[in-house]
């Protein structure tokens, strides 16, 4: 059985060097994942078959990212269970050659060597940038555009 220490490593690691196959393997079955700062709001991932699919979908662009975690900071807490991760994922856009750091701090509850509850909070600008994602970001973020007529916006 891992430490909650040597659990976040394994996951923060296998983000980096996979095999991705393997690394919903660190969450218990039923866990509560979300990340509060994602622009988009998505819905927590509360199962290990939903972080399965999580780790092993396709990237939406066709990127490469050589990156390691670095400057790891892992504080415990009062409580056995929990730690807080300070991190950054840093690396390199292989088809680019483009430098980029993402931030991260992990809010995590391992219990018996395994994530039962995580809040990752990624830096989502520099995440989108690095994954070149940035522009999609941005026009998901914009506000739709009401038709017009003569200058007066129609409900």
């Amino acid at each position: 059985m891992s430490s909650p220490r040597e659990t976040f490593l394994r996951l923060v690691n296998g983000v980096c060097d996979g095999p991705y196959e393997d690394l919903a393997d660190l969450y218990a079955e039923k866990t509560h994942v979300m990340h509060p700062f994602h622009p988009l709001k998505p819905p927590p991932l509360s199962s290990r078959n939903e972080l399965h699919e999580h780790f092993t979908a396709p990237p939406p662009v066709a990127r490469t990212l050589i990156r390691k975690p670095v400057d790891v900071t892992i504080h415990e807490t009062a409580d056995p269970e929990v730690i807080v991760a300070e991190f950054a994922y840093q690396g390199r856009v292989v088809e680019t050659g483009e430098a980029f750091t993402v931030p991260c701090v992990f809010v995590m509850r391992i219990r018996n060597g395994l994530i039962i509850e995580s809040r990752d909070y990624i830096d989502p600008i520099a995440s989108a940038r690095a994954w070149g994602q940035l522009d999609s970001l941005l026009t998901a973020l914009r506000p739709q555009q009401s038709a017009t007529i003569e200058g007066t916006a129609r409900p």
